[in-house]
């Protein structure tokens, strides 16, 4: 599994250059090989139809779309060996047949008539238990009930024919709103009492109103002196404790600041490390991933007797993810999950974005899957550990010779992979290592696997300062993507080579160190701070029972920084030099960053997913009197119709490298045309 228990000698390791290892990519039909599992789903439940939904809207030649929403229930065979990955499993409770019983939520998106579909099907993994499909590939709404006809947007995934699914997996999802939930059992000792072990909550503060923080489990005893409450600014900060007349318990689940009324301070961070008990067997949650898939797939109907709603309909299986469930996507295939019942693959096409260079919270006991590493936020979580990529490699620092394809090459279940990310995975999350090693060399690319960078792209997209101390980069991805689900869909069916990758490499310049700032090429821009502060290759103990998945040194010790982090270098307006540029980067009227520095106390930290948008000026004079470095709007273009042409030529050049489909040129000359840049017309 992702956990190594490292000793302190591992640092005094020489990090000399390995020569990867890239191992073959398997073909989708290849001769799967046999498992001896029981595990699967039982029954599936529909609770509601709503046939058509959109309102009725027709897409196309595919026509009207139906939605189903229910439940599905499973069984996970403790003594399968593949199953037996998943922490605390053993100490989960079993039915008459020997069996571990989970739930989990399902959402189904299908033509009426699925004849006139694709047949392929897109999981969307959800994140945090809401769905973004439509938002992120149809520029839609409707959140996580979407039905109103404007929810469908522009109405690509069903013009194309798509079957979507989502189901829940991430056990810290509460109820409400419509998010998809797991249900999963509570792991006990063999004598049917609590387990007990340490936990940790870190309560990040952006407001003064703040009262009361959460626990994600319950404190095993509200005595004080069993638990330690810290705080500190930065993350770099040595934390100091409060005295446990500062705080206390109002509950087993909340913790509260004294004397009562007293808020948490605004830009600080805050962490408990407490006893806490009844830990959830959260890893089940990756075989309901496989097995709702697998179902949806494969099988005609449950064990009672109803129908699969997508019987005999599926040829293709493909993911889609936005942020934390891609990390949970590494995982997936990282662990063997990406093999059914039968041997048989389960996903054929997996199209990360945001995903960066980690996995996640999960497979562990008192996993809190919600989490996420920023440079500024959850950096004592188990994250970012070796492997960091797909491609299998040794460590120079563990020695292990690991990637997250070990697995499916095994047993011949691997996908073909996209990874894509914005650039602020680089600076918030070291995402340099997914195609670096611990030295900050190259590593080649699995044969099965392609990699792109959004330029100047943040993770997620703003307007206005936020907590941030500049505009925040309003950017976004989705023409993009729509485009690389056509380019996956080609590679899994057709055997079309994708677009070759496009990412900063160290061998020709473009991934280097943030500091110092004239090398990695950021002009000095008036009134906007540059320090370089980005997530640092750490390494941390978390004990000896690491390996098990139990963390038992909370919180962590940190045993030193031995993995080069490294960022995209920038032109001369600040914009990235490598990845897939979108018009507003070749033709920009701004600098866009993919990070950003908070504003408040912790200003010296990264402002977590949001990048910056940083005007030009529009005139020479005005950017001579301001002591700009970057071209005014006026010396670059002269007039609007420039300016226009340029947004032009550089969406066709997406268009004919296949990072952009022709139906979404025309928005982006619109809103070149619309901008109002202060040039003279003509």
């Amino acid at each position: 599994m992702k956990r190594v228990a490292v000793l302190m000698t591992a640092l005094l390791v020489a990090c000399t250059q390995t020569t990867p290892s890239v191992p073959a990519s398997p073909a989708a039909t290849s001769t799967p090989v046999a498992r001896s599992s029981l595990s699967h789903i039982t029954r599936i439940q529909i609770d509601k139809v709503e046939s058509p939904t959109f309102e009725g809207k027709s897409f196309g030649n595919v026509g009207p779309y139906e939605k189903f929403v229910g439940r599905a229930f499973g069984e996970i065979d403790p003594k399968d060996a593949q199953d037996s990955v998943i922490t605390d499993l053993e100490f989960a409770p079993r039915n008459a047949r020997g069996m571990v019983e989970y739930s989990t939520d399902i959402f189904i998106l299908k033509p009426v008539d699925l004849l006139k579909g694709n047949h392929r099907l897109l999981h969307h993994v959800n994140n945090r238990g809401n769905l973004g499909f439509l938002g992120s590939l149809n520029d839609g709404g409707g959140a996580n009930t979407p039905s109103k006809a404007a929810d469908a947007g522009n109405g690509y995934l069903m013009r194309q024919g798509y079957t979507i699914a989502s189901v829940g997996w991430d056990v810290t999802v509460q109820s409400g709103d419509g998010r998809l939930t797991i249900t999963v059992p509570v792991a006990k000792n063999t004598d049917g009492s609590s387990i007990v072990g340490p936990a940790l909550e870190e309560f990040v503060i952006d407001s003064s109103t703040t009262m009361t923080g959460n626990l994600t489990y319950p404190a095993a005893s509200l005595d004080k002196s069993k638990a330690t409450l810290t705080v500190r600014t930065l993350t770099t900060d040595a934390p100091t404790t409060i005295a446990a007349s500062g705080w206390e318990y109002v509950d087993t689940s909340t913790v509260r600041l004294l004397p009562a009324g007293t808020p948490f301070q605004n830009g600080h961070l805050y962490e408990l490390a407490y006893q806490a008990k009844d830990p959830l067997v959260a890893g089940i949650g990756f075989a309901a991933l496989r097995d709702v898939t697998a179902f949806l797939r494969r099988a005609t109907i449950d064990d009672a007797g109803n129908r699969n709603p997508l019987a005999g309909d599926v040829q293709n299986v493909y993911t889609h993810c936005i942020s934390q469930p891609c990390r949970t996507m590494h995982e997936f295939l990282y662990l063997g999950f990406n093999q059914d019942q039968k041997g048989k693959i389960v996903v054929d096409g997996i199209m990360n974005w945001i995903g960066g260079a980690s996995g996640i919270f999960m497979n562990y006991r008192f996993a809190q899957p919600g989490r996420t590493h920023r440079q500024h936020i959850a950096r004592r979580y188990p994250e970012f550990e070796f492997p960091f990529g797909n491609t299998v490699t040794t460590d120079p620092v563990t020695k292990k010779t690991d990637g997250w394809l070990r697995s499916c090459l095994a047993t011949n279940t691997c996908p073909k992979i996209f990874e894509i990310n914005s650039e602020n995975e680089y600076w918030a999350k070291a995402g340099s290592n997914l195609t670096t090693d611990a030295n900050g060399n190259d590593v080649a690319e699995a044969p099965n696997v392609r990699t792109y960078l959004m330029s100047s792209l943040p993770h997620g997209a703003g307007t206005g300062p936020g907590i941030c101390q500049q505009p925040r980069n309003p950017l976004n991805s989705n023409p993009v993507l729509r485009a690389m689900l056509v380019n996956l869909d080609d590679w899994v069916t057709k055997s079309t080579t994708p677009p070759a990758s496009r990412y900063p490499r160290r061998a020709d310049g473009t991934l280097v160190a943030p500091l110092p700032q004239a090398e990695m090429g950021f002009p000095a821009i008036p009134g906007v701070t540059y320090n370089g502060v980005i997530h640092t290759g750490d390494l941390f103990d978390f004990g000896p029972n690491f390996a098990k998945g139990v963390l038992t040194v909370v919180p962590p010790t940190l045993l030193g920084t031995p993995y080069k982090a490294l960022v995209p270098k920038t032109d001369v307006d600040g914009n990235d030099i490598a990845g897939i540029r979108l018009a507003d980067i070749s033709a920009p009227v701004a600098t866009y960053t993919g990070w950003g520095l908070r504003a408040g106390p912790a200003a010296q930290d990264g402002c977590d997913a949001s990048g910056q948008k940083i005007d030009f000026k529009k005139t020479k004079a005005e950017r001579l009197a301001s002591g700009d470095p970057r071209l005014s709007l006026e010396e670059r273009y002269g007039t609007q119709q420039s300016y226009v042409d340029k947004v032009t030529a550089a969406a066709n050049g997406l268009v004919v490298d296949r990072f952009f489909l022709q139906e979404d040129v025309a928005g982006y000359i619109a809103a070149a045309q619309a901008l109002q840049t202060g040039l003279p017309a003509k």
